[in-house]
């Protein structure tokens, strides 16, 4: 049976009903954080452009190519990390339910490998158009990505309309 002192949680991240005294008590939520860019996951500022400073300026560019690099290296680690993992628990479990189970992890261990397989070869490629002085700008029209897009996302070939565009005709192909 239900006790009195019993409490019951109507919204699991703000509000708590207590049965006796029916007083609504708010929990704190926790703060966003500030400057929800891929910069800011490893440490570096979000570029703060110069006035009057040129679009993709040698100081533009060497920002991004340390967030792409800092972002490659925190990959590579993972992989490391996976390729440990998965040669230490390699063991025969004597329960068929805990063999399946540790083969289930490894295969969602490797799946989400091969996604990070894949972004390493998006970092590089962003790299590589760094160094051709290509990146920042759009591979269908031309025109300036901008920064706060290169900012949330690094690897961004697309400005903002190309790939809403692109977005679009993706969904009225596969239906």
């Amino acid at each position: 049976m239900a006790n009195d002192n019993q409490t019951q949680v109507l919204d699991e991240h703000t509000d708590v009903v207590d049965d006796k005294s029916t007083k609504r008590v708010r929990k704190a939520k926790p703060k966003a954080t500030e400057g929800g860019s891929t910069a800011s996951l490893f440490g570096i500022e979000p570029y703060q452009p110069k006035k009057n400073e040129e679009y993709m300026s040698e100081g533009q560019l060497e920002h991004f190519r340390l967030i792409l690099l800092a972002w490659k290296k925190e990959l590579m680690s993972e992989v490391d990390r996976t390729l440990n993992t998965m040669q230490d628990e390699n063991t025969a479990l004597p329960d068929v339910n805990d063999r399946a189970t540790q083969e289930e992890e490894f295969a969602i261990e490797l799946r989400t490998r091969d996604r990070e397989r894949k972004l390493i070869r998006k970092i590089e490629q962003s790299i590589e158009a760094i160094k051709n002085d290509d990146y920042g700008f759009c591979e269908t029209c031309g025109i300036e990505i901008g920064l706060r897009r290169l900012e949330a996302r690094p690897t961004a070939t697309l400005c903002i309309d190309c790939k809403t565009l692109a977005e679009i005709k993706e969904k009225q192909n596969n239906g």
